[in-house]
């Protein structure tokens, strides 16, 4: 058990000298952040997801036969977002290769300007969202989750992928019995789980008060966090490169 906290307060206050430098408890933000989102699409925006596309592929499916309150328009379209998204984190990745502080600090930047798009969507309209109102925030919201899939995917940070958690679980269950040996970082596993079970949780008693309460909370962590690592991405840092 001491193991274990030792662990969990290293990835929330890395130590001098770590690696990964202050990444880890800011993967750990944006994993909140897309619990936070999951809660806004399925609740809020009819069954649809824009940062889960496991989940989406399945929907298209079940759509597609004909399944009752899915719409496969709405799976297209976010599938589509996101992946324009992931697109323009991949150019991301190549223009800030040799900073990952930089890197995240810019996703995170582009990130909120999406987030504040879509929140100024959710103010101008009425709540249950329109049909425009709702594409707009579909696009909007996928293209963030992409981007930021595909710069969380650059970085490199073992069991902080911030959208997936099958492998993380798998992990944390395979690693752990006689045959897998010790589990190499339990905590942050768990920790990326209760983060994103806490966005979800969050997020689903926010949208008791509305869409904008959900997003605007979303957006005040992303520009927390990209200005935070802004700050702390000096050139010199040794946790710039990835190991």
């Amino acid at each position: 058990m001491r193991a274990l906290l030792a662990d969990a307060a290293r990835t929330l206050v890395p130590p001098k000298g770590d690696r990964h430098g202050p990444l880890p408890p800011l993967m750990l933000v944006l994993t909140v952040v897309t619990g936070l989102v999951d809660a806004v699409s399925y609740l809020g925006l009819g069954r649809v997801f824009v940062a889960n596309m496991t989940g989406n592929v399945v929907f298209l499916g079940f759509a597609l036969a004909g399944a009752a309150g899915l719409s496969a328009f709405a799976s297209v379209v976010s599938l589509a977002a996101f992946l324009a998204g992931a697109l323009t984190g991949g150019r991301f990745g190549v223009r800030f290769a040799a900073h990952r502080g930089r890197l995240l600090s810019s996703a995170m930047a582009v990130q909120a300007v999406l987030f504040a798009g879509a929140l100024g969507a959710t103010l101008t309209g009425h709540e249950p969202v329109g049909s425009a109102v709702r594409y707009t925030l579909i696009v909007l919201l996928g293209l963030a989750m992409g981007l930021q899939n595909a710069v969380a995917r650059r970085l490199g940070l073992p069991d902080l992928t911030t959208t997936v958690l099958t492998g993380t679980l798998t992990g944390l269950a395979a690693d752990s019995g006689p045959a897998g040996g010790a589990t190499p970082r339990p905590a942050r596993r768990i920790l990326s789980v209760l983060a994103m079970f806490l966005g979800a949780l969050v997020g689903t008693l926010l949208l008791k008060v509305g869409l904008s309460l959900v997003l605007g909370v979303a957006l005040a962590l992303l520009v927390a966090g990209s200005l935070a690592l802004w700050r702390l991405s000096v050139p010199e840092a040794g946790w710039a490169t990835r190991p």
